[in-house]
């Protein structure tokens, strides 16, 4: 399914924080997608919109010449249909045109779905961080993509 891609704006804040809630055990409140929208300076946050409805979601941090994946997320009616893909692609496209030369994420062993969706981009694995996830103690694996302008390309 084809979406467009567009910078998170405080008008899509509402059905954001849908998603997020559908998503994730512990998910953000609307305020701190505000905070990141509004006032982080490191962050860059996107919305996939299809028929005018926010579907998807994803956002980073850029930190130098480094780029850490903060979340991404789909509405679970559209899951399955290539948006994640999407948005992941837009924020690499985006983190390598303001000179990011790699990107970090962490991800949980349980989530094979989205550890595949990196792996398909070329993250590899390089460490664990231990009992990272509050609501079960789930260890995260951390992932590199190490030549983020390649991968833009």
């Amino acid at each position: 399914m084809k979406v467009k891609i567009y910078s998170m704006g405080q008008e899509h804040l509402d059905q954001v924080t849908a998603i997020e809630n559908l998503s994730f055990p512990i998910p953000w409140k609307r305020d701190t997608f505000l905070f990141e929208v509004l006032l982080n300076e490191l962050a860059d946050y996107v919305v996939a919109i299809k028929n005018g409805r926010v579907v998807g979601y994803g956002g980073m941090w850029l930190i130098v010449d480094e780029a850490h994946l903060t979340n991404i997320a789909v509405h679970p009616v559209f899951r399955g249909r290539g948006i994640g893909k999407q948005i992941l692609q837009a924020l690499i496209k985006r983190a390598a045109g303001r000179g990011v030369r790699k990107m970090t994420l962490e991800v949980r062993p349980s989530n094979h779905i989205a550890w595949r969706l990196y792996k398909e981009f070329g993250f590899v694995e390089k460490g664990v961080r231990r009992r990272y996830y509050q609501d079960n103690n789930e260890d995260a694996i951390v992932m590199w993509l190490e030549n983020i302008q390649a991968e833009a390309e």
